[in-house]
């Protein structure tokens, strides 16, 4: 007999198309068969070892979270309930230009420094690989769901060239495109870029182009942060297709917002740009998260000047009263680049966590209600802050638009992706919400897009970005990485004031054939493993 056969589910095989009732029989860690309307043909029906009836139960494939900022987590707590209960069966990392391989001991440090506020600071690490084959063989030895890696464009330069703001030499350049082909050559599945983030931001142009040629002749795609979500974002958003279509490689465009008041009711505007470049031939697709706030660091809104050099020169400019007052003006004047161009609004950013536990007063607040209740200027209450936690506080910025959400998930390269810290005492709830948030609120509540419809883009349209010949969709042959709810019920349980709080209405996931969720209770199973680049 087979492992295990799931009787009566209704089928949402990921392709887009109606649901079917059916029993699939999984075995081996793959999907062995799948027999439709069984009941009502009379036929013989599957045995196994195990049967499960999923009357009620819709079954698909795993989610695919294409945004992730688990690189650490994953290591610290391979049991990673907040995205297992969730129904995420992979997830991407290495986003937005910075982690953790490739590194030599010195980049390693810095960056572990630069992205405390991401992944914390890493003293429960053994950093025992400096490559990214290195990294990937480290997730092999055991973890809850799959991962892919990108190589982080930022982490690259750092090695190379160091966090200051200038071009790379032709020197510098040939040696970052050999580092992005040992890495695809290693497993990596393409590459990112935070082009608000030092040092990946005082990439020019064609310092970009080129890596991307390397990239996208290893069959890989490029994922940028693009220089704004803000002020020109639209330019920003069109210097990525012409890059990408220059460079002949796939454009994957994370967390594809349109926020801050400037772009307020503007998505169909990007969404035209990407037609017209998709009807010419391009290859992109996109990722959101189903919500209007974002999140990052508070020291990522600092101008770009300021950030050069790296994080003990950062700190050193902020405790210089001089070199502060011009960031201050930056910030709430001319509108940082940082800050993606707009002046900051203080009431907007809110404190999610710190690095330095005697700071949690702060969390929960907005940077202005702080400074009122000490009495002093929001500036002075952001700059202690930044100086006390050493650039380790994260935010949550109330700078979104719910139509611009709605326009742009609905489009057809659309994908799911959290962008989900999980550090901090109120992380932003997508790191723990954003795919059941997606079926119950977008698909079951609002109706802005069928079941079927938000299966596909969660499934297989990831799936078919990643180059995965065997994920995606329910289908014999396929991986068994599965997920089974309850269309009624399912829901996100967290919210901003309880952001922890795991969902309801998903009782059964499955990773290659085997159960992380098991009637709603995370089991102890660690099947996930590193999901590598498949070779051209």
């Amino acid at each position: 007999m087979e492992d295990l056969v799931i009787r009566d589910a209704d089928v949402v095989d990921g392709s887009g198309a109606d649901a079917y009732r059916a029993d699939v029989v999984i075995d081996a860690g793959r999907i062995v068969s799948i027999v439709k309307e069984a009941a009502a043909a009379g036929c013989q029906r599957p045995r196994a070892t195990r049967e499960i009836d999923a009357e009620g139960l819709v079954l698909s494939p795993g989610f695919i979270d294409m945004h992730a900022h688990s690189d650490l987590a994953l290591l610290r707590d391979p049991d990673h309930g907040a995205k297992a209960a969730q129904g995420v069966t992979l997830e991407v990392l290495g986003q937005d230009g910075l982690s953790y391989a490739p590194v030599d001991d010195r980049t390693l440090e810095e960056v572990r420094r630069a992205i405390t506020g991401w992944n914390g600071y890493g003293d429960d690490i053994d950093f025992d690989w400096r490559s990214v084959g290195g990294y990937l063989d480290r997730l092999d030895r055991g973890i809850a769901v799959n991962a892919a890696y990108l190589i982080p464009q930022g982490t690259v330069r750092a090695l190379v060239v160091g966090w200051e703001d200038r071009a790379a030499t032709p020197e510098e350049l040939d040696r970052m495109r050999r580092l992005v082909a040992e890495g695809l050559e290693q497993g990596a599945v393409g590459l990112s870029s935070g082009l608000t983030y030092t040092p990946g931001m005082y990439a020019r142009d064609a310092e970009l182009t080129e890596l991307c040629r390397v990239v996208g002749s290893y069959g890989g795609y490029y994922c940028p942060h693009h220089r704004s979500y803000g002020a020109g974002a639209l330019e920003a958003y069109a210097e990525m297709v012409a890059l990408t279509r220059e460079a002949d490689c796939p454009l994957h465009l994370a967390h594809a917002t349109m926020n801050f008041g400037v772009n307020k009711g503007r998505a169909p505007e990007l969404l035209a740009l990407l037609d017209r470049a998709l009807e010419a031939g391009a290859d992109i697709t996109l990722d959101t998260y189903p919500y209007t706030p974002g999140c990052t660091t508070l020291a990522a809104l600092l101008p770009s000047w300021a950030s050069e050099g790296g994080p003990e020169e950062v700190l050193a400019r902020l405790t210089d009263p001089a070199t502060a007052g011009r960031i201050r003006h930056d910030l709430e004047v001319t509108g940082s680049d940082g800050c993606h161009g707009v002046p900051v609004e203080w009431e907007t950013i809110e404190i999610s966590g710190v690095a330095d536990p005697a700071l949690g007063d702060f969390v929960g607040r907005t940077v202005r209600e702080s400074a009122d209740l000490r009495g002093e200027a929001p500036w002075d209450t952001a700059r202690r802050l930044l100086v006390r936690d050493r650039l380790g506080t994260t935010i949550l910025q109330h700078v979104g638009h719910e139509e611009n959400v709605r326009a742009i998930m609905r489009h057809r390269a659309h994908t799911g992706g959290s962008d989900g810290i999980l550090r901090g005492s109120k992380p932003h709830p997508r790191a723990y919400g954003t795919f059941p948030r997606y079926l119950g609120h977008y698909v079951r509540e609002l109706g802005v897009l069928t079941l079927e419809e938000c299966v596909a883009h969660l499934t297989s349209r990831p799936a078919a970005r990643l180059r995965l010949p065997d994920r995606g969709l329910v289908r014999e042959g396929y991986r068994a990485d599965l997920v089974l709810f309850d269309p009624r019920t399912v829901a996100p349980g967290a919210t901003f004031a309880e952001p922890r709080r795991l969902p309801t209405g998903i009782p059964y996931v499955l990773v290659d054939g085997r159960f992380v969720i098991e009637d709603g209770r995370r089991t102890d199973a660690l099947p996930g493993r590193s999901v590598r680049r498949t070779p051209l």
